[in-house]
């Protein structure tokens, strides 16, 4: 490395400070910086004799990865970029045999351009109608993203898959279209709406919307490349349905599995049940909080409601007349003073179930998590001697002494304990 310092000073006044300036020279690469009078900081490159290739990879980062990649990201993000440019490459392909397909079973004969212009149309048409099915399912969206995300695109693929089987039964054509392209109106829409929670994972120094950004730059430049790469399937290997129903499964399973890759790394730091039950259980087997990163590739994506024994088989989200019987619910409540949840433990049923107040965030559901994994081993090592009502008393005391360091730690591991997203909205 090579290094000049110049000093000037300025003859106006001699209580302004002189500018620094000195050269480094790393990597074949010269630069010059510098700090004005006025303390501004500037660098200017001087010389720069690397490979075209270097220069090129520098650029591509650049434009399609957030400022001071990969520092400004948590972990996992190059793999999930990477698969995603793969899941739209792979959907864009397979938009343009479905549509082709669509207007065969129509009784036209388009282009291969045809059919990737007229794919916008048919898309965006249905849009509208997913919005409306999908509005109500928003709160689940939330709690589960990875899952919903995978669904969406499962969706997707089955819609196409009925669109590019349409001209086996042209007669059925408006049914089979209707169907494909409804089912592809509703992924559209749980895709959108699960993009802004992974997205908010990967965030790590307020750069959401460079983030936002650089991932919908990726996403277009894939799809076109897809949508070009359908456009040569079309006239060649897919020519036929034989052809299409061969390449377009191979493409569907590229797609689902490229986004299922895409949400296993995401280190999604929201508090629902799974993830709940989870760090709870770590816990308990270690001693130790696990982050999100941690977690991430545990996680059941597809069955989420599991049941997990060492954090107490905990079930949330049940209706409070249906969990807990009214003739126990005063006296739960004398136990659980000043608390948002209610447990309600039961040897013959094998889980807990715990009732949360409609504004109970982590921590709340944190805590009720705790007693219940408490009073299960409790029970365990026992073996169902005391009474329920103690074993409940006993985890509640022993919760509050340990919540008091256990909390700060994971808040520290980076989950957010201000809210929790179990699906539903409920009430005590």
């Amino acid at each position: 490395m090579k290094m000049q310092k110049t000093m000037a000073q300025n003859p106006l006044s001699e209580d302004v400070g002189a500018s620094i300036s000195w050269i480094e020279t790393s990597d074949t690469v010269s630069r010059h910086f510098f700090f004005q009078p006025d303390g501004q900081f500037s660098v200017k490159v001087l010389d720069d004799s690397r490979p075209v290739v270097h220069k090129m990879a520098e650029s591509f980062v650049n434009k399609f990865f957030p400022s001071g990649f990969p520092y400004s990201v948590n972990e996992g993000y190059l793999r999930y970029t990477k698969f995603r440019a793969l899941q739209h490459f792979s959907s864009a392909a397979l938009s343009v045999l479905s549509t082709q397909s669509l207007l065969y079973a129509a009784g036209l004969r388009p282009t291969p351009a045809q059919a990737t212009a007229v794919s916008w149309v048919l898309k965006d048409g249905m849009q509208h109608m997913g919005k409306l099915i999908c509005s109500h399912l928003g709160a689940l969206m939330d709690a589960e993203p990875k899952r919903w995300r995978i669904v969406a695109d499962v969706l997707y693929d089955l819609g196409t898959g009925l669109e590019i089987v349409s001209p086996l039964c042209p007669q059925l054509f408006l049914e089979t279209a209707g169907l494909g392209n409804f089912a592809k109106g509703m992924a559209v829409v749980a895709a959108r709406a699960t993009r802004l929670p992974i997205y908010s994972s990967f965030a790590k120094e307020g750069n959401l919307s460079d983030l936002f950004a650089k991932g919908e730059a990726i996403s277009t430049v894939f799809n076109v490349l897809g949508l070009g790469a359908g456009i040569q399937l079309v006239s060649t290997v897919c020519s036929s349905m034989q052809g299409k129903m061969i390449v377009g499964s191979l493409l569907s399973v590229i797609h689902v599995y490229s986004v299922s890759e895409e949400m296993r790394a995401a280190p999604v730091n929201t508090l629902n049940p799974q993830r709940t039950a989870m760090i709870i259980e770590d816990f308990i087997k270690t001693g130790k909080v696990s982050s999100p990163v941690d977690l991430r590739y545990k996680e059941d994506l597809l069955f989420p409601g599991r049941l997990i024994k060492d954090a107490g088989n905990v079930k949330v989200g049940g209706d409070l007349h249906k969990a807990i019987k009214p003739s126990r619910l005063k006296e739960l409540k004398q136990m659980f003073p000043k608390e948002k949840f209610l447990l309600s433990c039961g040897i013959e049923k094998g889980w807990t179930d715990m009732v949360l107040e409609h504004n109970a965030t982590g921590e709340d559901a944190l805590r009720g998590w705790l007693v219940a994994a408490y009073a299960y081993s409790s029970n365990i090592e026992k073996n169902g001697s005391e009474s329920e009502w103690d074993h409940l008393q006993e985890a509640y005391q022993k919760m509050k002494v340990v919540m008091i360091t256990l909390l700060p730690q994971i808040q520290a591991k980076g989950w957010h304990t201000d809210r929790f997203l179990d699906g539903k909205v409920q009430t005590h």
